[in-house]
């Protein structure tokens, strides 16, 4: 289920009436603006204890989430069974309010009403991450409570002697270490703000800038249509952080302006899928990811966010490459009405629209903290959307955009409810160190070996699930494995998180690539295979981390750049290689040489490492990519006509 699944207007059962369908459309309205409000509040005059804030953020979202959700049920039975759970959704935030000074003079130990309500908290959140996100993340819940209430039956060291429901109410509810823990505090702090702004951006039409300014740049380039959806699908994405919102919003528009000139109906919905992939690794929203990784491993935003810059430019300039390859291969056409002079009047006429964009950047390098800065830039939006007529948004307005926020944010909301579930109860019981140690232990206590195994149980474990999801359950089940290691604590979470969103464009889920086929009427199993083919460096890159930590930004600044120059000539090597073409066909011969030389270039080894064997490795690549290069250059090809 995507995240506009949640949307109480769309693909309603036809046996909703409409006079039941206004209430609720009206009650998650309400909601939406009364969240929103809250959010603001908390982020810019603080004063609310976590706990507390972050309750009563999770009692609205699941309240107005499963109201929703009610609308796409048949069975009259089965939608009154989710509006009373969204009336028990809205108990735990006021009744922790209430109850907050007895809960701290009675040190967090639970009483009966606690457990009651934990109890009917329990309920609402496996039926919401039941009808928002599927049933991988419930199955999970149920494992883990499974194991922490019968844990008594497991011999050995895996066993524990089990928690009772006193236990389980005051780790879950009555504390900062289940439900209402980290992820759901940067789902109130962060997450809905920035995806607040992401909105009303979107709602006075920056996307819609943001489009036309890659037109701009790539309109006159051979194939542009293509460069300008990997362009723009690149930098919206970096915005809303969903790579299924990208394709459905942004693809409407450059698929069939690719198709348009020329593209196959596949090569442009994988286009649009790669593209949209990007903005789940581009700063600074990164699918949420970005301020969920803060804050596991301790270390401020704009650092993780300026660590993910390289890499995720490095995929975009890669994909770039390749639509141009393509482009060229097919001989196609140019989008006459791109250019600079269409560069010049869009920013002439729309410019002013990227203002907030700058605030937020601004107020973030000067100091401010993200939220602070997130405010202040969702204030600049309301400002200067009265400078024109069709981008005006009055009260009505501002309703829909935190309407259009919520139905984005619901299913991460979900997300980290379950994730609550999960690290609340491995910590309870010890596992994750223990399975952490498993991984080690089933690599042989192998760097590489252990990396093989994560990446593999990142990509399962990825599945199908939301960004933040996704990125929540690796952070504690795996990443611990990488640091155990020697890793650097961002390489390692920065690994599982690219491998972790692989699966949105390769089969059997390939999300992204499934949304594009739909849109271009392409295969959606042969979009996904494309896909992968545009996206590789995501397969790539992350154990570059691991030898390259440069990447990162972490080590010298010769470090820093020798990786990056290493990283980029790898990656153009690899692209022109696997498309096979560079101003006209090339016999396979010739491919298989520009991928092992350019593998050869990313030898897995530090940029300082001078052992022969690293040293070869890549100058040999080098003199390799050099000499095919020449040989398709116009000179080259002149000597050998008159040869």
């Amino acid at each position: 289920m995507t995240e506009t699944a949640l949307h109480p207007t769309l693909a309603l059962d036809s046996r909703v009436g409409p006079l039941e369908t206004r209430i609720v459309s009206g009650f998650f309205v309400v909601m939406a603006v009364a969240i929103s409000a809250l959010v603001i509040y908390g982020a810019y005059f603080g004063g609310i204890t976590a706990l507390l804030l972050r309750s009563l953020f999770f009692s609205g979202v699941a309240a107005a989430g499963l109201s929703a959700a009610a609308l796409r049920l048949r069975w009259p039975g089965w939608r009154l069974l989710c509006y009373l759970l969204a009336l028990v959704a809205l108990i735990p935030g006021p009744y922790l309010w209430h109850s907050y000074l007895d809960i701290i003079m009675r040190g967090a130990m639970s009483v009966p009403m606690d457990e009651w309500v934990f109890l009917g908290l329990v309920a609402v959140v496996f039926v919401f991450v039941r009808l928002t996100l599927g049933w991988a993340l419930v199955a999970l819940m149920a494992l883990a409570f499974a194991y922490a209430w019968f844990g008594y039956v497991i011999p050995g060291k895996y066993g524990h002697g089990g928690y009772d429901l006193a236990r389980l109410t005051s780790t879950l509810l009555l504390s900062t270490e289940g439900y209402f823990g980290v992820p759901m505090g940067v789902a109130v702090e962060y997450i809905f703000l920035f995806a607040l702004f992401g909105a009303l951006l979107s709602r006075i039409g920056t996307g819609e800038v943001f489009v036309d300014i890659a037109r701009g740049l790539t309109g006159r380039v051979q194939g542009g249509p293509g460069l300008s959806a990997a362009l723009s699908s690149a930098l919206i994405g970096s915005l809303n952080g969903s790579a299924v919102a990208n394709v459905v919003t942004t693809g409407t528009f450059t698929i069939p302006l690719m198709k348009k000139v020329g593209y196959t109906p596949r090569l442009a919905a994988a286009i649009e899928a790669a593209a949209s992939s990007a903005g789940q690794i581009m700063p600074p929203v990164m699918g949420a990811a970005a301020f969920l990784m803060a804050e596991m491993i301790g270390m401020p935003y704009p650092q993780v966010a300026l660590a993910a810059l390289i890499p995720a430019l490095l995929y975009v300039f890669a994909l770039m490459v390749a639509v141009r390859l393509e482009a060229g291969r097919l001989g196609l056409a140019r989008d006459t009405e791109g250019g600079l002079a269409f560069l010049v009047q869009t920013l002439r006429t729309r410019g002013y629209m990227l203002i907030p964009l700058f605030v937020l950047i601004a107020l973030m390098v000067a100091g401010r903290s993200p939220t602070h800065a997130a405010v202040v830039a969702i204030v600049a939006g309301l400002l200067i959307s009265p400078w024109r007529s069709d981008t005006r948004i009055g009260p009505k307005g501002i309703a829909v955009v935190c309407k259009e926020t919520l139905v984005a944010t619901a299913p991460i909301v979900a997300a980290v409810a379950a994730a609550g579930t999960v690290i609340g109860i491995l910590n309870l019981t010890g596992m994750g160190l223990m399975v952490s140690s498993l991984i080690v232990e089933a690599g042989g206590g192998s760097l590489w070996g252990v990396l093989a195994l994560t990446a593999l149980a990142s990509f399962v474990l990825g599945m199908g699930l939301p960004t933040s999801a996704a990125y929540l359950l690796l952070a504690v089940l795996v990443a611990p494995a990488l640091t155990r290691l020697g890793m650097e604590p961002i390489a390692a979470h920065m690994f599982i998180f690219y491998f972790g969103l692989v699966s949105a464009i390769t089969p059997p889920v390939a999300l992204a690539a499934y949304a594009a086929a739909s849109i271009a009427g392409a295969s959606a199993n042969a979009t996904a295979i494309e896909s992968i083919r545009l996206g590789f460096v995501k397969l790539l890159v992350p154990f570059l981390f691991v030898s390259m930590p440069g990447l990162l930004m972490i080590g010298s600044a010769g470090d820093i750049a020798g990786a990056i120059v290493l990283a980029v000539i790898a990656t153009g090597g690899l692209t022109i290689g696997l498309a096979g073409w560079l101003g006209q066909p090339m016999p396979k011969p010739e491919r298989l040489l520009w991928l092992v030389a350019s593998l050869g270039i990313a030898w897995p080894a530090p940029v300082a490492d001078v052992s022969p064997l690293v040293v070869s490795a890549r100058l040999l690549g080098l003199v390799i990519l050099i000499v095919l290069a020449w040989r398709h250059t116009p000179m080259a090809q002149r000597h050998s006509t008159v040869a």
